[in-house]
């Protein structure tokens, strides 16, 4: 019978996991703020934790199935799905969050299937959008 993970640390694992998401949160209200100008990687989150960025990466892969890299582009498409929602220009977003305009385009098609300026067309004519 294997040996249980002593709960010490499984909670570690947990309270990474939610340093990891406070951090990435007041990040990107830095960034939003234009309190920062550039966008942190994983390494940078990881060293505000104090930790390697493999384990990091290693202990939310464990604990929930995701990379880190999959939290962090799921809220910078939550953030941009909600600038677009609210007809702030595409370009404008893009800079917000330290994108130039086209790599935005190509991101935000990468994860929503249609490119910033289509989901937008969609929203004005009330269609139902996926997400």
């Amino acid at each position: 019978m294997p040996t249980p993970i002593p709960k010490k640390i499984f909670s570690r694992r947990h309270e990474i996991f939610a340093e990891f998401l406070r951090e990435l949160d007041k990040h990107l209200d830095d960034v939003l703020s234009e309190r920062r100008s550039d966008m942190f990687e994983i390494r940078d989150l990881a060293e505000i934790l104090h930790i390697h960025p493999t384990h990091l990466t290693n202990t939310i892969k464990q604990l929930t199935g995701k990379s880190p890299c999959w939290y962090f582009e799921d809220k910078l498409m939550a953030i941009a799905k909600g600038m677009l929602e609210q007809n702030i220009p595409v370009k404008e977003i893009a800079f917000k969050l330290t994108f130039d305009p086209s790599n935005f385009t190509k991101f935000f098609k990468r994860f929503e299937g249609v490119t910033p300026k289509e989901y937008k067309e969609r929203i004005a004519a009330g269609f139902e959008l996926a997400g």
